[in-house]
């Protein structure tokens, strides 16, 4: 019997050493940074594909980053610009597909990409990624084509939760309403639940993760300050890649106005391709443009939570 336990302690102290050496080496190289980012250059369509009138448009970063976005049209008359800030892996030309629905709906759309996905020149990384979504904001605003004073954010996965972190440092920025697919609260919540993984007990996960990452360029501890932006934060509750309790602590964290929609039994970034939460999402930027013309027009723009 001492023979087994000293076997099954020989085991555990192995695995302990196994998991010190991975999150040593990660913490070393960098690993729980650069995991964020899965850029990739293929062209995998253009808006022209369905039919959508759309300029290529070039821009530059803070620190001279060379960026590439399309300027997409909407069919018939434009009621507002929306911003769409992409998910992580591929480039824009995947991801439109998300929001390609937009300018049949009244909407045009600026879609851009990071540094190192796509077109654009550079490496991604988080300083680098935020500062290209503030300079996507100053470029929009100076398109010819666009509604400067009508401009709606979209984002989704890492991308919402750039624009949130963006949107609350950023003063004069312009965004009238600001939805929020699938972001995740924090970096460093983010990496906790990935060493949830390895088998970790619960209760060292989070210290393991600050220790891993900072929670610089993350949403959680900022996100308040984008009041009084009226922001949907909208999850599916069987999302395998963000939990969905991400978007419930924005929430809680966020003023008002806010409101947040949780799409039962939808995985990650699904819900939106639901004409009926498409309906939704047009409907709250119609009403909180509405709302920013004429404050004493409504007040339906906060305090809502759905569950479907």
């Amino acid at each position: 019997m001492a023979r087994v336990f000293a076997s099954l302690g020989r085991l555990v102290l192995a695995w302990v050493l196994a998991v010190a050496v991975l999150l040593i080496g990660a913490k070393l190289t960098g690993y729980a940074d650069r995991q964020f980012y899965y850029p990739d250059h293929v062209v995998y369509g253009t808006p022209a594909d369905q039919g959508l009138r759309y300029d290529d448009v070039w821009f530059e970063s803070s620190d001279g980053t060379r960026l590439h976005g399309w300027f997409v049209y909407a069919v018939g008359p434009a009621t507002a610009t929306v911003i769409h800030v992409h998910g992580n892996a591929q480039n824009m030309t995947a991801h439109f597909s998300f929001v390609d629905w937009l300018p049949r709906r009244g909407f045009h759309v600026f879609a851009f990409d990071y540094r190192g996905y796509g077109a654009s020149d550079g490496h991604p990384d988080r300083a680098g990624v935020h500062r290209d979504v503030a300079a996507a904001l100053g470029a929009i605003r100076r398109w010819p084509h666009a509604t400067p004073d009508r401009m709606v954010a979209l984002g989704q996965s890492l991308g919402a939760s750039v624009l949130l972190t963006v949107l609350a440092h950023e003063r004069g920025h312009g965004i009238r309403a600001v939805v929020a697919d699938s972001a995740f609260f924090s970096h460093s919540a983010i990496v906790a639940d990935h060493l949830g993984r390895f088998g970790i007990p619960a209760r060292w996960r989070s210290p393991l993760a600050r220790w891993l990452i900072s929670d610089e360029y993350s949403p959680g501890p900022v996100v308040a300050r984008l009041a009084p932006v009226p922001v949907v934060f909208f999850h599916g509750t069987r999302d395998r890649i963000i939990p969905c309790e991400h978007s419930r602590r924005l929430y809680e964290h966020a003023a008002e106005p806010r409101q947040l929609w949780l799409a039962q039994g939808c995985d990650h970034t699904e819900a939106i391709l639901e004409p009926a939460w498409q309906n939704r999402i047009v409907q709250f930027f119609l009403l909180a443009l509405d709302s920013a013309e004429r404050p004493e027009a409504s007040t339906m723009v906060s305090g809502a939570r759905t569950e479907r």
